[in-house]
């Protein structure tokens, strides 16, 4: 028997075990207790984010609300000045024209002068109520021009009277030198020309001038009607390339103000992540800890994986990523913290049998020379009196049930093979045995049957009646 190791299952006694099962409860409670806690705390990060995100909104609301303002304000100021530009030059065109039916009066025109006037008051009362005229004073100038024009009276005997009123049609368009600049020169040149065709022996020469002076007074006329069609267009034009530019800016502060949001977005879920994972990275650690004390790589792996996934995924800038990392470790904890008490309860099972185990063999005899802990186990060595050394090894089984395993050098064992009816004896076992009885019972550890390579099969070793050797019998 000498060399061969010898095993044995241990049991825990009826006491022992109901203070584990007190001290599982208990844990169980506790992790219960923690898993409550935690949750109030993930509830609480929630409603901060949610708090978080709608002062967020709202503050993004009221800048909104302060920009469109502006924007507005500013829209308006342009509109306003648009139309009081627009509303100006109305009002020098109506005069204009109000000159020329006045001219075409005074030229002698009759048909037609009521009607002219009858329209002009109209377009002057919309132009009071803000309404822009547009075309219809251009149409209302060409008729008192034509009007003008035809008059049988226009030319007077009175060329002084005739000339006043030639100079009052130039100077009713007071833009005239701003838009017809060519046109209000050759107007003005041949005005002083006609001015000086005035003189009492000028008359054939003022007959002669007075024409060409209204042909000119005409096409100046006629080139700033033109002139205004055109700035008109041109201020119609550029209204339109300012709503597209206003439409462009909009469109570019839409973009981004979506992406000031999508970023403040991710700001905040990202700071809803990271503070969960504060919540829970310590008890996270306390698991990888202890579970790398404990002989249980895998379960540290799994949490510190779980761990790195979250931590990585904030590096990244990742929120979506990183909440269900986060959510997974949450998930996984409990199940690891339950697990974590599980090999705690089966470490402190081992520590007790180790000084039970140590006491048990110091009662018979024998001198502790020292252990270790390795890989999950421990390792004791004893010696006898007579030379004969021990190592004892504390495992577990995968189901947590303590294992004793014995490694014996030096003892005197008899052979283990003997006839079916002679007496077997073996020392070694008997000493095991009475070790054993020594480990606490219902309030301690109940080991059972040792065995080893090579015994036989269904027998166990009694006690011979009167003698201190031990005998196989068949069951």
């Amino acid at each position: 028997m000498s060399g061969s190791p010898k095993y044995s299952t241990v049991q825990v006694g009826a006491l022992y075990a109901q203070r584990e099962e007190a001290e599982r409860r208990r844990r169980a409670e506790e992790r219960r207790a923690r898993e409550r806690r935690r949750a109030a705390e993930r509830e609480r990060i929630a409603q901060a984010a949610a708090a978080r995100r709608e002062r967020a909104r709202a503050a993004a609301a009221r800048k909104e609300a302060e920009v469109a303002a502006r924007r507005e304000t500013e829209r308006a100021a342009r509109q306003v000045r648009a139309q009081a530009e627009q509303t100006r030059a109305d009002e020098r065109a109506l005069e204009e024209v109000r000159e020329l039916v006045a001219e075409a009066q005074r030229s002698g025109a009759r048909d037609g002068i009521g009607a002219l006037e009858g329209e002009l008051a109209t377009l002057k009362v919309r132009l009071a109520r803000g309404e822009q005229l547009g075309g219809a004073v251009e149409e209302l100038r060409g008729r008192a021009v034509g009007l003008r024009a035809t008059a049988d009276g226009g030319r007077t005997d009175d060329r002084a009277h005739v000339l006043a009123g030639l100079e009052r049609r130039l100077s009713a368009a007071p833009d005239g030198a701003t838009l017809d600049a060519e046109g209000h020169r050759r107007c003005t040149d041949l005005l002083g020309q006609l001015r000086a065709a005035t003189a009492p022996d000028q008359q054939v020469r003022f007959e002669a001038l007075l024409g060409t002076v209204e042909h000119a007074l005409d096409r100046h006329a006629a080139t700033l009607g033109q002139a205004r069609e055109n700035a008109e267009r041109e201020a119609r034009a550029e209204r339109e390339r300012t709503a597209e530019r206003d439409r462009a800016a909009e469109a570019e502060r839409a973009a981004e103000r979506a992406r000031a949001e999508a970023e403040a977005a991710l700001e905040l879920a990202l700071t809803e992540a990271a503070e969960r994972l504060d919540a829970v990275r310590p008890a996270a650690h306390g698991v990888v800890n202890t579970a790398a004390d404990l002989g249980a790589p895998d379960l540290a792996d799994t949490i510190d994986d779980a761990l790195r996934a979250a931590t990585e995924a904030l590096t990244a800038r990742r929120p979506a990523e990183a909440m269900a990392a986060v959510a997974g470790l949450e998930a996984a904890l409990p199940d690891a913290e339950s697990r974590l008490d599980e090999l705690e309860l089966a470490d402190e099972r081992r520590r007790d049998l180790v000084a039970a185990l140590r006491d048990a063999m110091t009662g018979e005899g024998f001198a502790f020379e020292g252990g270790a802990e390795e890989d999950g186990a421990f390792r004791l060595h004893f010696t006898r009196p007579t030379g004969a050394t021990y190592e004892t090894t504390i495992a577990s089984e995968e189901d947590g049930t303590p294992v004793l395993v014995y490694r014996v050098e030096g003892e005197p064992d008899v052979t283990l093979h003997a006839a079916p009816d002679g007496a077997v004896c073996d020392t070694t076992e008997e000493l095991l045995e009475r070790v054993h009885e020594s480990l606490g019972g219902d309030d301690g550890f109940v080991p059972g049957e040792i065995t080893w390579d090579g015994k036989p099969p269904g027998r166990r070793a009694k006690q011979l009646p009167g003698e201190a050797s031990w005998r196989w019998t068949n069951p």
